[in-house]
């Protein structure tokens, strides 16, 4: 904290005495501005939704009306977050485009299960990625923290930070496989509600653990190179 003097009345002995300046403000951790940029853990909440909307909604009505009825849904939410909770357009929208995507498939197959596709074998590109990124000994994680801190510390050199790095892109690799397992199952034996039910369970409880995980490797990163200064 930065001071600078100020007069003091009532005092004859000093005439100035330190005034707390606030100085530049602490960049924002990778990790902080990952979750800002997606919407917070609310966003995270709200990916869930339609699909839950969907699944009851299926229970009810044809499949082009339980499609719109989650599209609705989804545009309903984004429109709450953006007017209400004052996010950006991208955060708040990114939900609509995903539910149609789904719905497009949904209907064009005249699958309900299908409104699930997309996730599963998103699931399966996020797990190949991240087992390829540790094979190839640069896990993704590090490579987060790297593009983030401008390509300018030499983070693989250090053994410390290397191995935050494999441990929290292993933990990634295994929750994004067990949701792809998980839903592959249920995808093939055409449970469209347990899809939603495993869609909530696989999702927000897992990923605060993942998160949680590679937030500790950023910030162990940072203590170790940007503070130590080694750089590339």
């Amino acid at each position: 904290m930065i001071t600078e003097p100020r007069p003091v009345s009532g005092d004859p002995d000093a005439d100035t005495a330190p005034v707390p300046v606030a100085g530049p403000a602490a960049p924002a951790s990778p990790g902080a501005v990952i979750l800002a940029q997606m919407g917070g853990w609310w966003g995270f909440v709200c990916t869930n939704i339609p699909a839950i909307v969907f699944s009851i909604a299926n229970a009810w009505f044809p499949l082009l009306v339980t499609t719109a009825i989650a599209l609705a849904s989804a545009v309903a939410l984004a429109v709450y977050r953006m007017a209400v909770r004052r996010e950006k357009v991208l955060a708040a929208s990114g939900g609509i485009i995903g539910v149609a995507i789904a719905g497009a498939l949904t209907v064009w197959t005249g699958s309900p299960r299908d409104f699930f596709l997309v996730g599963v074998w998103a699931a399966f590109a996020a797990t190949v990625a991240l087992v390829v990124s540790l094979v190839a000994r640069r896990p993704l994680t590090g490579l987060a923290w790297s593009w983030f801190h401008g390509k300018q510390f030499a983070w693989r050199e250090d053994r410390t930070v290397l191995r935050a790095h494999d441990l929290a892109t292993t933990l990634a690799a295994v929750v994004f496989a067990g949701r792809f397992a998980v839903n592959q199952t249920l995808y093939l034996a055409d449970a469209t509600g347990w899809l939603a039910v495993a869609k909530v369970v696989t999702g927000m409880p897992l990923t605060a653990v993942m998160a949680l995980v590679v937030v500790w490797a950023f910030r162990r990163s940072t203590k170790r190179l940007v503070r130590g200064g080694r750089r590339v």
